[in-house]
């Protein structure tokens, strides 16, 4: 059966350290795995705009000997003229893998099902599973672990970005607390999903509406964008409902002393992060950035050797 990456609990926790341990490795010598020599092509599809998924998986297949195959939705008959099953199956018999960023998590779903090639989650609705494992990996380069860190996130947390820091952070054995305004927490089915991992993997799993409680002796503080793509309509009311969960720096002096800041990035200086904070020395948010490039080649590597 093929193996495909869709959401974060698609690979077990073992793997998932497997994998972030390889993309360190991959850091340090760059150019060491060629999976897709030949060269093998890649087929990177987006329908939704973007920089680091685009850039990081453009250059890293290429660091692994393929050929980025880059797919705007806009220019192709996907999902208009022609199915997503039809699609898969038109891919599947020129490229190594496919890579996906979308809007449905069913579409993927679909994908998956009709694809011989592994088939990544680049960004859905729903996860963003590559971008947790180069948070991972950016974590376990600053602590040296993941098992029995704290990590908060505040802000919005009915969204791909909390639904996969519950998931992947429970998988990696660590305390996940999130601060959200009340009917923007987080989806049940997801929290009952980390907390059955998190009990498993020796973690916590908390939610609640207060930022300080959230944030008190947390390891790694998180956030991302209170408007997300699709609800630039929502922009000043969501502005009204969560200025009270701005990460500046006030509420990253509750944190640990030596905690560290992350944000998938793009950021929105004075809404969901400070200037200070951002651009300060706790942030890492440029070494995460970079990460994405590391951890998907690790992902695509370990990919081809499981299927």
């Amino acid at each position: 059966m093929t193996k495909h990456f869709l959401k974060d609990d698609d690979i077990t926790p073992s793997q998932q350290a497997q994998i972030i341990d390889r993309a360190i490795k991959l850091k340090a010598d760059r150019f060491s795995e060629r999976p897709f020599a030949g060269p093998q092509t890649v087929a990177v599809i987006f329908d939704k705009t973007s920089t680091r998924t685009r850039v990081s998986f453009a250059v890293g297949i290429a660091e692994l000997g393929g050929v980025p195959l880059i797919i705007d939705s806009g220019v192709s008959q996907l999902g208009k003229k022609e199915s997503v099953a039809d699609t898969a199956r038109v891919l599947e018999r020129q490229v190594a893998q496919i890579v996906w960023r979308t809007y449905s998590q069913a579409g993927l779903d679909e994908m998956a099902a009709n694809s011989s090639v592994p088939v990544i989650n680049a960004l859905s609705d729903s996860w963003h599973p590559c971008q947790l494992l180069a948070d991972l990996m950016t974590i376990k380069e600053c602590f040296g672990k993941t098992e029995g860190l704290k990590l908060a996130y505040v802000g919005d947390a009915n969204n791909n970005m909390a639904n996969s820091y519950l998931v992947a952070c429970a998988m990696a054995g660590m305390d996940v607390s999130i601060a959200a305004p009340e009917g923007y927490g987080p989806d049940d089915a997801v929290l009952d999903r980390a907390r059955e991992i998190a009990g498993i993997q020796g973690g916590k799993i908390t939610s609640s509406n207060d930022p300080l409680e959230a944030v008190e002796s947390a390891h790694v503080v998180v956030t991302d964008t209170w408007v997300s793509m699709g609800m630039e309509d929502q922009a000043q009311e969501r502005a009204l409902v969560f200025q009270a969960f701005t990460v500046d720096s006030a509420l990253m002096s509750k944190a640990d002393k030596g905690a560290i800041f992350l944000h998938c990035l793009p950021a929105y200086r004075g809404f969901e992060v400070s200037a200070d904070v951002i651009d300060g020395s706790q942030s890492r948010v440029w070494q995460e950035a970079e990460n994405r490039l590391h951890a998907q080649k690790a992902l695509m590597a370990w990919l081809a050797e499981q299927n």
